[in-house]
Order: C-alpha cells, then structure tokens, then sequence
C-alpha cells in the first residue's frame, strides 16, 4: 500500500505480474529487505519526531512504530506489513518542507489502522476468480476450434479481474486519505503539506499521460490526484489546524536531512550544482560535504565539515559526519576524538556508537579493543537491528580471545543476514563453549532453532 501511484510503464509490469500470479492462486509483495535500506541516525531521529505525534493520534505507540528510509530516487512511500512506514529518499527530495513529509505519514499510518496490508488478500481473490473463469472459458473455445476466441475470453477475463482489483485498492487508498486527515487534525498539525504534496503527484501523472497515453482514472491503483485533492480539501480547509505553523526548528531540521540525501544519492556533480559555493547554508555545507567525500575529494569534504563543527562544535551528527569522513580517508585515530563527541552529544545513538567501535578497532590499538566492545555491545542493545555493529562487535571479542561470544555476535550478523546455514554454525559453536543457562547461551540456543526452523520450512 502506497501513497504514490506508480507510472504507467511501471503500473503495466506491475499489473501483468498480478495476473499471472492468479494461476498459482496466489499473490505475494516484493520483500521489503529486497531494496536498499538507509541507516542514519540524525535522519532517522528527525522521522521519529514528526512522526511521533501522528502516531500517538492514530492511538498507536510512536515507540512501536518505525519510518524507515528507502535508497530510492523514486517519489513514494508505503507499508508492508507490521508497523512500519517506508519512506523513498525520493520523496524527501521532492519534499519542500516538514508538513508535507507528515501529510505522507498521515496517510501511511492509516493504511496501518485500516489494516489494508492485511485485507489485501480480499481484493485479490475477487480479481483472481474472475482470472481463472476467464481461463477456463477460453481454454474451451480454443479446444472447440476458436484459438482467437479463447484468447478474447482470456483477455477480457483479465481485464475485469485487474479492475475488479484497481476499484478496491483504490477504495483502501481513499480510506487512508481520510484517516490521515484525521490523525493530523487530532494531532493538531495543518493539512497543508498533505494538499500541496498531491498537487506535486498531480503533475508526475500529467507528466506520465503525456509521454505515454492518457490516463484511465478506472484503470489507477490509486485515486487520481486531482480528485484526491478536491475530496480533501473540504475537510482540510475546515480544519482548526489548518493555519498552525510548523515549529521553524523542524524545518531547520527538515532542509539539512533534504540536503545531506541529495549528496550522498545524487551524482555529486548534480549535489554540487544544486548547493553551489556561493550558498553558505548549514544545509549547503551539509549537501557538499557528502558529495565531495563521495566524489573522492577528502580535503574539500573536511574544509565543508570543518565549517559546520566552527558553527556548532556539539553538534553531535556534524561530529559524526567530521568522524566519518576522517575515518573513511584511512585516519582513524584523528576520527575517536569527533566520534566520542557525537556520541555522547547523541545520547550514545546506536548507529554513531557503532561508527566509534569501527574507529577504535580501525587504530589497531588494543588498548582500545576493550572500550570497542563495551561501545558495541551499548549499540546492539539498543538496535539489534544492525549487521555492521554484530560484525565489528564479533571482531572486539575475537581480539579480546573471546571466541564463543566471537561466534555468538557472527550468528546474530547471520541471523539478521537471512543466512540461516551460518546463522546455525554460528550459534551452535557458541553453545559448545559459553555455560549452559546463561542469557548468551539461551540466546545463541534461540538463533540456532529459528535458523533451523527456517531451512527445514524452505525445503518444504
């Protein structure tokens, strides 16, 4: 489920793999995991904020839902099962400001209370017994001698199948419409961002109708823009929101994420087109300094960073990024002082954290090797979640000699991996060596029986 409607090229291909689903009588989504998930923690505190209120007004726990970041230029955001919303780093670019990013998690959050991930098998079974009757009636006719009549019947069968199913997608899509509406009302944030974000959709299927055909509104997994927004405009304009302000801090916030994405999604030499030298904007500074560390120019990546520390020194994420970037340029040692900073500025943020326990080890110091471990092991407490921290964290220990949590850190990267085949050898050399009924045994215990679970299932 997505706010976005896909374009006509991708909406085709889309379509034709839905039918052809129907002759194995079943429909699946393309994993999540599939696409390329970014971490950062300043961007992810940033969605976790805006969110936070939207979400508690839907009357679930903000701490239990997650907006997750997308590697995706394409302008779109969605959910998949779970409490989750997934936000394209597209999107964000295509975003002018933090209310419209809060009207696409709005309606996301009401796909969520709607439950459409869950009910989306009901559309699907409708469309794909009109699809096998369809299939049966031509196989008749072209077993009665009528090879063109059979292949009509089919593909009118599928016709009114994929309608069948674009109406009630489309009905979902609407109903999420008006949820977000109401979470933003409640939460007491304007509809603003949530109608001028449309009037941007708007334009893509303009764009879209006029490079391949003109768009069938009967043919769209979503409602058409432009109806979207006159349904909505009613209730948002009669909103007591509708005038509220959004705090000028998040809008701060908002243009420096924009920025620090597009230097390091977009081609740098595009990035530095779009902040040129003469833009002297924490955001500008942000946006260059990604792209001239990615474009392989370390000393103009440093000189950019050096400026936004000189603006703000206990910035925590302009320290991380001042880390990084020393780091990455093969400078360990002069990137533990910044990374400490930020860590401690962050509140020991997992994702920073983890970049601190990579520098220590990178010095090759082992009189650093102890305060790696005891960093990483804060950080996979907190975010169990991060393959990297198991990684490094497995390293700490097997330079520490020990071995059998070593193994343990390597089951869990493995367990997080889907390598259910070393997840399992993993844990289960850890289980020969750490004592019996203790929480790293039990848990080492744990991976090795889901791992086990989940190899026998595939082999079914």
């Amino acid at each position: 489920m997505s706010l976005v409607a896909p374009s006509t090229r991708r909406l085709g291909r889309m379509l034709r793999a839905l039918l052809a689903a129907s002759l194995a009588l079943t429909l699946t989504a393309q994993p999540v995991m599939a696409q390329s998930i970014l971490r950062d923690a300043e961007t992810e505190a940033y969605l976790k904020e805006i969110s936070a209120p939207i979400v508690a007004a839907a009357g679930l726990q903000p701490g239990n839902v997650d907006i997750v970041l997308v590697g995706d230029k394409e302008i779109n955001a969605f959910v998949a099962g779970g409490q989750a919303v997934y936000i394209h780093s597209g999107l964000i670019e295509a975003a002018d400001n933090t209310n419209e990013i809060q009207g696409v998690i709005a309606h996301e959050v009401g796909h969520i209370t709607g439950g459409h991930v869950i009910r989306f098998g009901e559309g699907a079974r409708g469309a794909t017994g009109i699809t096998l009757l369809s299939l049966l009636l031509g196989a008749a006719a072209m077993a009665a001698g009528s090879a063109e009549a059979g292949m009509g019947v089919m593909m009118a069968g599928q016709q009114a199948a994929l309608g069948k199913f674009l109406a009630f997608n489309r009905v979902q899509e609407s109903s999420a419409d008006a949820a977000g509406v109401g979470f933003l009302n409640k939460a007491g944030i304007s509809g603003k961002g949530m109608l001028s974000f449309f009037l941007k959709l708007r334009k893509e299927e303009y764009r879209y109708a006029s490079t391949y055909a003109e768009v069938d509104p009967f043919m769209q997994t979503h409602p058409m823009s432009g109806e979207r927004e006159a349904t909505l405009s009613a209730d948002v304009l009669k909103s007591p929101a509708y005038n509220n302000k959004t705090d000028p801090a998040l809008d701060a916030k908002f243009k420096r994420i924009k920025a620090k994405l597009i230097g390091y999604m977009d081609d740098p030499t595009t990035a530095l087109r779009k902040y040129p030298e003469s833009d002297q904007s924490a955001a500008a500074h942000y946006a260059r300094a990604y792209a001239w560390h990615r474009g392989a120019y370390p000393d103009k990546a440093v000189e950019e960073v050096e400026k936004l520390v000189a603006s703000d020194p206990k910035d925590p994420y302009y320290r991380e990024l001042q880390g990084q970037i020393l780091l990455e340029s093969g400078k360990p040692k002069e990137a533990i002082g910044p990374l400490r900073i930020a860590v401690q500025g962050s509140r020991s943020s997992p994702l920073i954290s983890s970049l601190l326990g990579h520098a220590l080890l990178a010095t090759e110091d082992p009189a650093l090797v102890p305060e790696a471990r005891d960093v990483l092991k804060v950080a996979v407490a907190r975010d169990r979640d991060n393959p990297f921290a198991w990684y490094t964290l497995g390293m700490a220990y097997s330079r520490l000699g020990d071995e059998p949590r070593a193994q343990l850190a390597t089951a869990e990267r493995y367990a997080l991996l889907g390598n259910d085949r070393l997840a399992m050898a993993s844990a289960e050399a850890a289980m020969t060596r750490i004592p019996r009924g203790t929480p790293d045994y039990i848990r080492a215990e744990d991976i090795a029986l889901s791992a086990r679970a989940a190899a026998s299932q595939r082999k079914k």
